[in-house]
């Protein structure tokens, strides 16, 4: 039998296997890590006793960057695995975004703070600024540390490092974030059954969490296609905003007034750059250039 080779049949057979192997990657990350996080949410179902790991919920992360991993070495071999480490740590020709996504989120906590407390008529104080509340321990660099190497490079290196190009490659950069954030929500379902701040959202605080995970991602698009592919900042964007929004400097009022200023963010990304590539370099000459 003799197969004819046509553009349009090879286009369709590449759509089709791009299909196949992001389903594969969304499926074994989120396989992965609700694997590892099965002792934290089983005993919503009455299945005790599972052995909890310190520092736990973080090992989830894992999830993401391993199926990236596995999926490009299958796909790319070495030269793959070693371009997907390349995008890990690039970072010359790109401090302005660096710093955007290691600065902003902390000024705009600041800010927030401040309104919050001109609002509730109470004295301003960043006694506590950046620290957790979970891990009182840590310093606020060391939580910041601590985001960046878990949830920051964990997660990016799969949604924005192996899913989002190719989700580019088919679709405009807004629609391709809208995608992706579908994916990235569902990963998220065994934390609604045992992380504090999801087990007691009512319907309308998933909405709002669906909505902010949208905004999020839309914010996360923009960078990573302005940097030109760079996840070191995406990653550390990703870890600073989980730290502001988890700080123990922040009250209701401050999340809800930080949260306002990274939806206002998001809306003037998708009219400034605009929806088809969220930057004005485009998504195209980011996804095709070389790790360099």
């Amino acid at each position: 039998m003799t197969f004819i080779d046509t553009p349009h049949l090879s286009a369709r057979a590449s759509n089709e296997c791009d299909k196949v192997v992001l389903t594969q990657f969304f499926a074994l990350a989120c396989g992965i890590s609700w694997l590892i996080w099965a002792p934290l949410w089983l005993p919503a179902f009455g299945v005790i006793g599972l052995r909890i790991l310190p520092f736990h919920h973080a090992w989830g992360a894992l999830g993401p960057i391993t199926a990236a991993f596995v999926l490009t070495l299958r796909r790319g071999g070495t030269a793959g695995v070693r371009e997907l480490l390349c995008r890990m740590v690039l970072w010359q020709g790109r401090a302005r975004w660096l710093c955007i996504a290691m600065i902003a989120p902390f000024v705009l906590l600041a800010i927030s703070i401040v309104i919050a407390s001109l609002l509730r008529h109470a004295p301003i104080s960043f006694q506590s600024f950046g620290k957790s509340r979970e891990f009182g321990a840590f310093s606020a660099i060391g939580f910041l540390c601590y985001n960046i190497v878990t949830f920051g490079l964990g997660e990016e290196v799969g949604w924005r490092g192996f899913a989002l190009p190719r989700l580019q490659a088919r679709h405009s950069a807004l629609v391709a974030t809208l995608l992706l954030t579908v994916g990235w929500a569902v990963w998220h379902i065994p934390l609604f059954l045992y992380r504090p701040g999801y087990t007691g959202l009512g319907i309308a605080g998933v909405a709002g969490w669906l909505f902010s995970l949208v905004t999020g991602a839309v914010l996360l698009t923009w960078l990573y296609n302005s940097s030109r592919g760079s996840l070191l900042v995406v990653a550390l964007f990703h870890a600073t905003v989980d730290v502001v929004f988890t700080s123990t400097s922040s009250s209701p009022m401050v999340v809800n007034v930080l949260g306002a200023f990274i939806t206002v963010w998001g809306i003037l990304v998708v009219m400034v750059a605009g929806p088809r590539f969220l930057s004005r370099r485009g998504a195209l000459e980011q996804i095709n250039e070389q790790c360099v």
